[in-house]
């Protein structure tokens, strides 16, 4: 496990753990690396993105790697290269748009020709709303429009999440990106601000339109949907943006904060509209079940298909989500028609 020191990291670390699997910790920093191993009573390798032996020997002997060290931009292409040269499983929990393009892109065909597996994407961000746009899908084969709607009680980034920020902004310049009519555009306009109307109790809430995650990458890499959407609620969006938001600050004995989050997915067909929801405690925290489920399905055949490929292509989304129990609260709900 590539990164397994940082915020969600160590989520990823305890939960492996607590599902009977033994990680090899790895990452550039000895020290860090040292103090969780002791912690865990586990294997730590120094490894850097800069040395490709370095990672060789890291994942020397393992069943798959998980990476988890931001900015993605820079350590998911040598993580990627080093599984695929062990002819082993790369998962990472990449929210970084361009991160998670660029995996897509440089890797579909090498990844499906030589039968291998990677899943970027694999959580809070990406995977989960990803997992419930195919979930809520159906039957359907096609649809027009899918609609991804974050509300969070609040949102204090950790310093990675500050990191990938910064190194995305870089890279799109003034520019935001937005997926409309099958391609995606850059926009050079603010995003809107719109009022969301989430499920009971929480109903209507302002959010900021075009709030693009994750989920608008991976969506319609396997969904036929030409008009992908997300949301998130503005008090949110202005904590992750304000320089001087503190950090998460753990509440519980496991680490979470006191953060909650509600997923609200709708997808629309003509004037047929389905929805899927899901809800919980701590997003970085939620993203240590997730990716640790989608681990041991893959390490167990549990799959649909190999290359580079999204949750919810891969996976049965309705049988995986509701393996996330206790961790997400859940809500299928039947399909509804527009008048």
């Amino acid at each position: 496990m590539f990164g397994a020191y940082g915020h969600t990291g160590r989520f990823v670390v305890a939960e492996l753990a607590a599902r009977g699997f033994v990680p090899v910790l790895s990452g550039r920093n000895a020290q860090s690396l040292e103090e969780l191993a002791h912690e865990h009573g586990l294997e730590a390798r120094v490894a850097s993105v800069d040395d490709p032996a370095s990672l060789d020997q890291a994942l020397a002997g393992t069943a798959a790697v998980i990476n988890c060290a931001g900015p993605f931009a820079s350590t998911s292409g040598p993580v990627i290269e080093a599984a695929l040269r062990a002819k082993i499983p790369y998962l990472d929990v990449a929210a970084e748009l361009e991160a998670n393009l660029d995996t897509f892109a440089h890797y579909r065909e090498r990844a499906r020709d030589a039968g291998a597996v990677i899943v970027p994407a694999m959580a809070f961000f990406g995977g989960l709303g990803d997992l419930l746009a195919t979930a809520a899908m159906g039957d359907w084969t096609e649809a027009d429009e899918a609609h991804i709607a974050y509300a969070l009680s609040n949102w204090h980034p950790t310093a990675g999440t500050r990191l990938s920020g910064a190194v995305s902004r870089e890279r799109r310049g003034n520019h935001r990106l937005r997926y409309s009519g099958g391609q995606w555009e850059q926009r050079t306009d603010a995003a809107p601000t719109l009022e969301w109307t989430f499920p009971e109790p929480m109903g209507p809430r302002p959010v900021i339109g075009e709030f693009t995650m994750a989920d608008v990458v991976t969506v319609p890499q396997h969904l036929s949907i030409p008009d992908v959407t997300t949301y998130m609620t503005a008090e949110a969006a202005g904590d992750v943006a304000a320089p001087h938001t503190p950090a998460p600050t753990a509440t519980d004995e496991s680490g979470r904060s006191n953060q909650t989050f509600l997923v609200d997915v709708i997808v629309r067909s003509g004037g047929a509209e389905r929805r899927a929801t899901a809800s919980g405690q701590d997003i970085y925290a939620v993203t240590a079940p997730l990716v640790t489920e989608a681990l041991e399905r893959v390490l167990t055949g549990r799959t649909k298909t190999v290359g580079v490929v999204p949750a919810g292509e891969i996976f049965d989304a309705p049988d995986f989500l509701h393996a996330l129990d206790p961790h997400i609260t859940l809500d299928l709900h039947p399909q509804k028609q527009n008048i």
